[in-house]
């Protein structure tokens, strides 16, 4: 006789933040109260970028309020104009950062196995606009950066990461920061690592910092200079402290993922029409999400029907990323968003699901949840 799976009691979302020790939290922002410094680079800040430095294995790093803001100045600091190659498979500010810096995103397919810009397929997308291509490491996956370098330096053209989903990867033991020209973290409380909000700028080039750091805060150089057209980046001294007090807590929370990992691999392995992305040789992984893909053919079952009989059972899942960037209403007119020149991007927006994946889980959680899964599928 089968035993019932009832619905969870309490919600099971798809990640949830790492909360610091109150008491912990507490004691360390009576040091910015007795500062009286609340921004502006003050000592939280500047102690706060040094542990980064160290953690993420890059020479230079620029703290932001958030990632979007960070990765419109990327753009700024590069001079970059006309068109940028990017990837349609992100979350919508990746595209809109180049909207304002009114550059026009011109979007490539991904690779059918890591869902990141396909690096074979970006030649073809390069006009004589083209500046940079920004590039995601989806989920944590790394790109092809060895290729996609391989390709910029041909045309002369940037190089941009978006790393939001990549704290703490590493190729072959070096930082995932210090590939391309400029990378971004996101430090937002969806992420393994955040500061409430928050992100960072990570690049090789020493002259980069002087300049970033300078956009970020309106350009001004001293009391009486302005010497360029800045914006409101800064991180504030909060979110430092917090920032702080989270990394005492971030291998802990990688080390329990990690082992959440291998359990939902164990009971996903033989689901006919369920596929994830498995581990790869010598990458360091941010276990920042778990995605899994479901071929409806295969499965039994759409992508969608699972999404919402997940539900039943209290389990709340995400389709990430649904729809593409390409099919919103500002970018669907572009020519780079026809749906015949993103097969694959088309094929695995349909598929994608984001599935819970966070230290605050129990292996018998995940092994429910693998469970309610196989339910779904034979009922």
């Amino acid at each position: 006789m089968t035993q019932k799976i009832t619905p969870f009691p309490e919600p099971i979302y798809i990640t949830r933040p790492i909360l610091p020790d109150l008491n912990e939290l507490s004691e360390k922002l009576k040091e910015v109260w007795a500062s009286q410094r609340l921004t502006n680079r003050g000592p939280q800040h500047e102690l706060f970028q040094k542990e980064l430095l160290s953690i993420l294995k890059v020479p230079y790093l620029s703290l932001f309020n958030n990632g979007t803001i960070a990765l419109i100045v990327a753009c700024q600091s590069l001079r970059l104009s006309g068109e940028v190659i990017t990837t349609p498979f992100t979350f919508p500010a990746t595209p809109h950062v180049l909207t304002w810096n009114n550059i026009r995103p011109i979007f490539c397919d991904i690779d059918p196995v890591t869902m990141n810009i396909d690096p074979n397929k970006i030649e073809s997308m390069i006009t004589p606009q083209t500046t940079a291509i920004l590039a995601v490491h989806v989920f944590g996956t790394p790109c092809d950066v060895v290729k996609i370098q391989e390709v910029a330096e041909r045309y002369g053209l940037k190089v941009i990461y978006d790393a939001a989903h990549a704290f703490g990867v590493e190729v072959d033991g070096i930082g995932i920061g210090n590939f391309g020209n400029i990378s971004m973290f996101s430090f937002h409380a969806t992420k393994l690592f955040h500061t409430v909000e928050g992100g960072a700028l990570t690049f090789n080039d020493k002259n980069l910092k002087a300049q970033i750091d300078l956009l970020k805060n309106f350009g001004i150089k001293n009391e009486e200079e302005v010497v360029m057209p800045g914006i409101n980046g800064k991180m504030n001294e909060i979110q430092a402290v917090i920032g702080i007090e989270v990394l005492k807590y971030v291998d802990e929370e990688r080390n329990k993922r990690r082992v959440l990992f291998d359990t939902y691999r164990q009971c996903l392995k033989d689901i006919n029409g369920i596929t994830f992305l498995d581990k790869i040789p010598d990458i360091r992984n941010s276990y920042q999400y778990f995605v899994i893909r479901i071929d409806e053919k295969l499965f039994g079952k759409s992508r969608d029907y699972v999404y919402k009989k997940f539900k039943e059972y209290n389990v709340f899942t995400r389709k990430y990323f649904y729809p593409l960037c390409s099919d919103y209403t500002c970018y669907k007119q572009l020519p780079s968003s026809t749906p015949s020149n993103l097969p694959a991007a088309q094929k695995i927006a349909r598929e994608v699901l984001s599935i819970p994946f966070y230290g605050g889980l129990s292996t018998d959680d995940v092994g429910k949840i693998c469970n309610i899964l196989k339910k779904i599928r034979n009922t």
